[in-house]
């Protein structure tokens, strides 16, 4: 790994090339879609997991979605020296190289957490992971990204795959509360990334990346973002009518009414600001949504 140093500059510590070397992998977003999966094995009725087999699911899905997230940021470089919001990142500065030994490291990180599933949970579990990170990395950001305003919905499956890699390692058939709860985070993807992507429009526009903003305009977006925040919190509320409890049920309705309120701030007068506070609306609805379908999960 001699080839993957930090670019010409000052001299750094070991602490702070981690520190931009970690920052490659979008840690934060791996993370939460991490926590998506080990709520879909806490939704999914059949035998409990081991203690081992728990924590290879949550790696195998941090580690596959932290590989997505570096190709994201190498396939991305040219571009994001284009927008205020990405163009600090390690590749853009030249604080490390654009080396093509990135890719090797990534598709390392892939294989391990695809392979970590397969031996210690089983191949549709392993798929699943695959799937999602596929579909960010390849789907997304390589195929429909530069092309078509509709990026982000299909790069939404991605949340979807790691709801069905954890319902998967507890039962490779599913069932309907997984697919429910996937079915969710299909649907939440468009609604948050839009709304940040409204306050950040002009950045997308200067880059010729066709988000739906620059594309129809911020009014049009935001009526958008409303009517598909609509059809979230509907879906949301689904899982009430297949099994899940009362602590699901207050959970999505608490945090789908607070979206819903900012998505329709944000549908009367379109600006930064409403588009920030819709965006931070859809981060809690999720962490309310997320919190109490793995409550209502393990209490059932």
């Amino acid at each position: 790994m001699n080839s993957i140093t930090v670019a010409q500059g000052p001299r750094r510590s070991p602490a702070q090339l981690a520190r931009l070397v970690l920052g490659l992998f979008k840690l934060r977003i791996a993370f939460m879609i991490m926590i998506t999966a080990l709520v879909g094995l806490a939704v999914t009725p059949g035998p409990g997991l081991s203690l081992l087999q728990v924590s290879v699911l949550a790696l195998s899905v941090l580690l596959a979605s932290a590989s997505a997230g570096a190709f994201n940021q190498y396939h991305e470089a040219d571009a994001d020296r284009l927008m205020a919001r990405t163009r600090t990142r390690a590749f853009v500065t030249g604080e490390l190289p654009h080396n093509p030994a990135w890719l090797v490291l990534i598709v390392g990180l892939l294989a391990l957490a695809v392979g970590a599933a397969w031996l210690a949970l089983n191949a549709v579990a392993a798929l699943y992971i695959f799937l999602g990170a596929f579909f960010y990395a390849v789907v997304y950001t390589v195929w429909l990204k530069r092309r078509t305003c509709t990026n982000i919905v299909v790069g939404g499956l991605a949340g979807s795959f790691a709801v069905l890699a954890g319902g998967a390692a507890v039962d490779p058939a599913l069932g309907p509360l997984p697919m429910l709860l996937a079915l969710v985070l299909f649907l939440w993807t468009p609604p948050h990334f839009w709304s940040l992507a409204i306050a950040n429009h002009a950045d997308y526009a200067a880059a010729g990346v066709p988000m739906l903003p620059a594309v129809v305009g911020t009014q049009r977006a935001a009526r958008i973002v409303f009517g598909s925040t609509v059809a979230l919190v509907v879906a949301s509320l689904l899982p009430g009518l297949l099994g899940a409890g009362p602590v699901y049920m207050i959970g999505a309705l608490a945090g789908g009414g607070y979206f819903l309120d900012k998505a329709w701030a944000l549908a009367r007068e379109p600006s930064r600001k409403t588009a920030m506070a819709s965006f931070f609306a859809s981060l809690l609805q999720l962490s309310l949504l997320l919190g109490a379908a793995s409550i209502d999960g393990l209490i059932r």
